[in-house]
Parts: structure tokens; C-alpha cells; sequence
């Protein structure tokens, strides 16, 4: 695995449960989280905005039920 420079989100509680993310060319944008490190998603700039958007509208509370 290629070394990155990770920061850990800074919504992260200390200890577990932590977000990580990692943009080495501005194009690209990494996240793993601290209990799957070995586990990453890749995306983009616009596709990541267009999640966060969405989470905090409410769009996505739907996918936690059942």
C-alpha cells in the first residue's frame, strides 16, 4: 500500500472510531476509518461534496433503518 499523508477528521472522537483522509493530488481524496485501515475509498472532490450534502439534508437517513 502507497504511503499517504493521512489527517484524521477533526469531528473524530479520540481513541476508536476515527475518520481518516488523504488528498495527495487534489484530484484524488482517500478515506479509511481507524478500525479498517487496510479498507480505503477512493473519490473525488465533487462526489464527496455531493455525499456530504446530501447526509446533511437528511437524504441518506433511510439507509440506517431496518
Amino acid at each position: 500500500m502507497p504511503t499517504h499523508r493521512w489527517r484524521k477528521s477533526s469531528y473524530s472522537a479520540q481513541g476508536a472510531n476515527c475518520l481518516y483522509v488523504s488528498a495527495p493530488d487534489g484530484a484524488t481524496i482517500r478515506l479509511h476509518e481507524s478500525d479498517e485501515p487496510d479498507t480505503i475509498l477512493t473519490t473525488n472532490p465533487t462526489a464527496l461534496s455531493a455525499l456530504i450534502r446530501s447526509a446533511k439534508k437528511g437524504q441518506l437517513d433511510h439507509l440506517g433503518e431496518g
